[in-house]
């Protein structure tokens, strides 16, 4: 994959540097709301990102949502500060101890007994067919995870946070709080290098997680990884244009939480559901979600994405082209 853009991006950003310190609080607030709020999406907290705020910033309790949905998002956003203080490192100095420290964050006071130690059971990703590694190995995979990132020189920055990423996950080294714990292990390294963190959005939940189970039950092999770096790299360069575009004096607005169903966007789009169908199955289209009745759901940010598709069919381009060109 190349990495080109995000590198030219990360230069331009460099320039600016040091930014003003108000501009750099301004994001980091932003970017410690969003990232908890994402990843806790992800995981199925229901705390909307106003919510998380409030939980957050004021402490405050919010009618209807369980304990844990609030320790949840506290402990997440300890666990960035966590974070914040390592960032003078470097990746290759990233040690277990690193690991089971934000692991212990995430977990406190709600798994006692299990924050911060790996998994002594067999665990299963519930609805999904990998295998996960089996408890006795957890300790020497992650010794030879330990040994990999001191040792990988060659990698893009942003390719590396996600190597590592996907590596932790594939091992599983926790009865729970691996996804957020990965997320964390990945930003970490970015901004070790001097990266904004990468926001996986809760509307590409569905599709960051086939990204990675894809790979998991091919072993890795042939190209089976590319949607995940696609992804990842999505992510990575949308938080460099937050960035670029606050220099700028811009600023960025909130992703829309409403999702569409199939007739609403044919309808907002004059498509055909065929056709969305069809454009789905081809990877063009993203869903977003898929109800408990199997109704596939779709965020508004597929609107400009069908248009697009659309202008370049009266480019006479062919579908092969269109997907190499919207999902690149």
């Amino acid at each position: 994959m190349d990495y080109k853009k995000l590198t030219e991006k990360k230069k331009i950003l460099d320039k600016h540097r040091p930014l003003d310190a108000a501009l750099v609080k301004n994001l980091e607030e932003w970017f410690r709301i969003e990232l908890t709020y994402t990843s806790n999406a992800i995981e199925g907290n229901t705390l909307s990102r106003a919510e998380t705020a409030l939980v957050v910033e004021k402490g405050l309790t919010i009618g209807g949502k369980s304990i844990t949905e609030h320790l949840e998002a506290t402990n997440h956003a300890a666990a960035l500060d966590f974070i914040k203080e390592q960032i003078k490192r470097k990746p290759s100095d990233l040690r277990e101890r690193d690991i089971l420290r934000i692991h212990e964050i995430i977990l406190d006071r709600i798994d006692k007994e299990n924050s911060g130690i790996y998994r002594r059971v067999p665990v299963r990703i519930s609805g999904s067919a990998v295998v996960l590694p089996n408890p006795r190995k957890v300790q020497t995979l992650m010794d030879e995870f330990f040994s990999w990132i001191e040792n990988e020189t060659k990698m893009h920055t942003v390719e590396l946070a996600a190597e590592a990423h996907y590596r932790f996950v594939t091992i599983h080294p926790f009865i729970d709080g691996n996804g957020r714990t990965g997320r964390l292990l990945m930003n970490m390294i970015l901004m070790m290098k001097g990266y904004p963190s990468a926001i996986i959005r809760k509307n590409d939940r569905l599709a960051y997680i086939k990204s990675l189970e894809k790979p998991q039950l091919v072993n890795g092999e042939g190209d089976s990884k590319n949607d995940y770096f696609k992804l990842i790299a999505a992510a990575a360069d949308r938080s460099l244009d937050i960035y670029l575009k606050a220099i700028e004096g811009k600023s960025e607005e909130p992703e829309s939480e409403k999702l569409l169903k199939i007739g609403e966007l044919a309808k907002a789009t004059n498509q055909t559901v065929p056709t969305i169908r069809h454009w789905t199955k081809e990877g063009l289209l993203q869903v977003a979600e898929v109800t408990e009745s199997g109704y596939q759901m779709y965020s508004e940010e597929m609107i400009s994405r069908i248009k697009k598709i659309q202008e370049m069919k009266e480019k006479r381009m062919m579908l092969e082209e269109i997907k190499l060109k919207i999902v690149e």
